[in-house]
């Protein structure tokens, strides 16, 4: 399935829910709809769970009805596993950069129980982890949001390794009592992480958004494990707990569908930095005002945005000569308002102070930033948001960000090189552009796994150009309103699963070589961008 668009008329539930009713939900925030769910299942009862369940949980303070249990804490070491800790196997296993990449990390895994004492072993041979860090347990209880879904318990676990060696690899296993990633049983559990250069060097990173789980979902992962990238992007609507994402009163959540998600990225996630923001599908309500609750229990992030508990989608981290911002269009999209203006507009100017400061950092070629309504696309089913155009391109001319990657939409689209909207130079494709010079490309790199959308023009990519002067489409704006418009900046068009590449080379003439590939491997885009000294 794939999210429709809010302010579409509602599709009927023939599924008993729990949920809001429909003349509240149109009208409802976020926040309003996280209160609502909090009372009604609190006041009807449907919080209890087995008494073993129920024990571990309330000794973390999580299943109270009140809004300030939404934030997961840490779990008493006293606490009594339920069964023999050899029995539990961790799985799931996901990285993510501190701050600051060259000197930390973050691990993050998942038991299917509860365990006793969870750590991390790491150090510079898989034969000697002698370090150990106690890790940091966030469960997480989902009550029965309809008939068909059950109460399901979750145990999430962080450990933060920080003092870490730039541009080096260490060798890692996560455990508990009763499961040694060092002993012999399990030895074959470890893994290996790299911190981020000391000096700039060359490197791969890759993109996309809106994966889920599904087949196509895990022939992308293996391809961009392929690619060696010492981190990778995910823009948003990671995968699909939530199938209707429109911050409405449709959206239910399978709190299960992150177990599998989690399980079938561990292949990559648990070598490759998986640096994730939020897209529409990850608000949930029930977790936390905000819809966030889950994403806190899930990952752990570089947490230096403007608030990072209750918006952790929206971080900065420099690798070598690129600086990477991770922003969260909820806050502004005119298309689906459940979170618009959550932040008060602290993200737009902690935007404008931190772009200005990253320019103007010593070493710093290219910043990227990530989010995932797209600023410019054609589809016929979500198109371009007017939230991100007014709010934030003038951020991104002024301060000469080199290259946006967006999801939301199911495909692949690029547009020219844009200054203010339009077109200052056509970007076929294999072209160059001098972002300091020319202008920005926008990159839509949604075709990460979910059911693919259409445009309203032939597809044009290598190999099967089909250029046309101008789409007919529409972009949101204030108030849900579609409203029409004929571009002229849709250059590069691909129905079709794929991901983006980008290799970086430092130097007299630094440059991002980027690459788009389609779940085959087949090259469907590749250009250049460079910055004039």
């Amino acid at each position: 399935m794939t999210g429709n668009a809010r302010g579409a008329a509602p599709q009927p539930s023939h599924t008993p829910r729990l949920g809001i009713p429909e003349q509240l939900a149109a009208r409802m925030t976020m926040p309003e709809q996280h209160e609502y769910l909090r009372t009604k299942l609190t006041r009807r009862g449907l919080l209890r769970t087995s008494a073993a369940t129920a024990g571990a949980v309330a000794g973390s303070g999580l299943l109270s009805g009140s809004a300030q249990a939404s934030s997961p804490t840490l779990l008493a070491s006293s606490a009594t596993a339920p069964v023999d800790g050899s029995l539990v196997a961790p799985f799931g296993r996901h990285l993510a950069f501190g701050a600051d990449p060259r000197s930390q990390m973050r691990v993050s895994w998942q038991v299917p129980l509860a365990v006793q004492r969870p750590y991390v072993r790491v150090g510079l041979k898989p034969w000697d982890l002698g370090r150990k860090i106690e890790a940091e347990v966030r469960p997480l209880h989902t009550p029965s949001l309809s008939a068909k879904l059950p109460a399901v318990q979750q145990h999430y676990l962080h450990a933060a390794l920080d003092g870490l060696q730039p541009g080096t690899t260490y060798y890692y296993g996560v455990g508990h009592d009763g499961f040694d990633p060092a002993g012999p049983r399990h030895f074959s559990t470890v893994g290996t992480f790299r911190t981020a250069p000391a000096r700039a060097e060359k490197f791969v990173f890759t993109a996309f958004g809106d994966q889920g789980v599904s087949y196509h979902a895990l022939a992308n992962d293996q391809l961009i494990l392929g690619q060696d990238p010492s981190f990778h992007l995910h823009a948003g609507d990671i995968c699909y707990a939530d199938t209707d994402g429109d911050g409405s009163e449709h959206d239910t959540y399978d709190a299960r569908v992150w177990d599998q998600f989690l399980a079938q990225t561990e292949s990559v996630a648990k070598s490759v930095p998986w640096m994730v923001t939020t897209g529409n599908h990850d608000m949930e309500a029930w977790y936390s005002p905000h819809g966030y609750g889950g994403q806190n229990a899930r990952w752990t992030l570089p947490g230096n945005g403007p608030d990072a508990e209750n918006a952790p989608g929206i971080y900065s981290f420099t690798y070598g000569n690129v600086a990477v911002v991770a922003l969260d269009a909820n806050d502004i999209s005119y298309e689906i308002p459940a979170n618009q203006g959550y932040t008060g507009g602290r993200q737009t100017r902690w935007l404008d102070r931190r772009l200005a400061e990253l320019r103007g950092t010593d070493g710093i070629d290219f910043l990227v930033v990530f989010f995932h309504h797209c600023a410019f696309s054609t589809t016929n089913s979500h198109a371009s948001e007017g939230g991100v155009r007014d709010a934030w391109l003038p951020l991104f001319d002024k301060h000469q960000v080199d290259l946006v990657i967006n999801g939301h939409n199911h495909v692949y689209e690029r547009t020219d090189a844009l200054k203010g909207g339009r077109v200052t130079k056509k970007m076929p494709v294999g072209e160059s552009v001098d972002t300091a010079q020319e202008g920005l490309v926008y990159v839509t790199a949604g075709g990460a796994g979910r059911a693919l959308y259409d445009f309203p023009v032939p597809d044009s990519y290598e190999g099967h150009v089909k250029d046309v002067d101008h789409v007919d489409t529409y972009h949101w704006s204030k108030g849900q309103v579609k409203t029409k418009e004929t571009v002229e900046w849709s250059r590069v068009r691909y129905t079709g699963y794929s991901f983006l590449a980008v290799e970086v080379s430092p130097g007299d003439r630094p440059r991002m070589k980027v690459t788009a590939l389609a779940e085959s491997g087949e090259r469907i885009d590749h250009f250049e961008v460079t910055r004039s000294q």
